[in-house]
């Protein structure tokens, strides 16, 4: 393995050092041209899904840290997630069934960060 080394601004490096068992994979995947069309298209999806838009409203009602912790999905998109991951399984899923995996992946990321900042803000 190479070993590189960059000259970043302090509040970076704080930030960097705090993935740094997961920046060889956030590199690999930032530099991959076809990865960074996909998550385009899926920011530009976003807006419009129904998920994004419910997890939008939810931060929109100003929700406590215990809010946020307790916060689900909605049903309808949690069955819509469970036959795009079930079709995946099965077969070779449309561009825009990708692109609404990609979007739900978004989401959960998202909401995964936010439940963990809810968290330390209880602590």
């Amino acid at each position: 393995m190479t070993t590189i080394t960059l000259e970043v601004p302090d509040e970076l490096a704080v930030r960097i050092n705090s993935m740094r068992d997961r920046l060889p994979d956030l590199l690999s995947n930032v530099l991959q041209p076809a990865n960074v069309a996909q998550t385009s298209r899926a920011v530009k999806a976003a807006a419009t899904h129904p998920a994004y838009r419910e997890m939008m409203t939810f931060l929109a009602s100003r929700p406590s840290p215990q809010q946020i912790i307790d916060f689900k999905i909605g049903d309808q998109a949690a069955e819509r997630l469970a036959e795009l991951l079930d079709k995946n399984r099965e077969v070779k899923l449309t561009s825009e069934e990708s692109t609404e995996l990609d979007v739900f992946e978004l989401v959960h990321h998202s909401i995964i960060r936010l439940k963990a900042q809810a968290r330390r803000m209880q602590s």
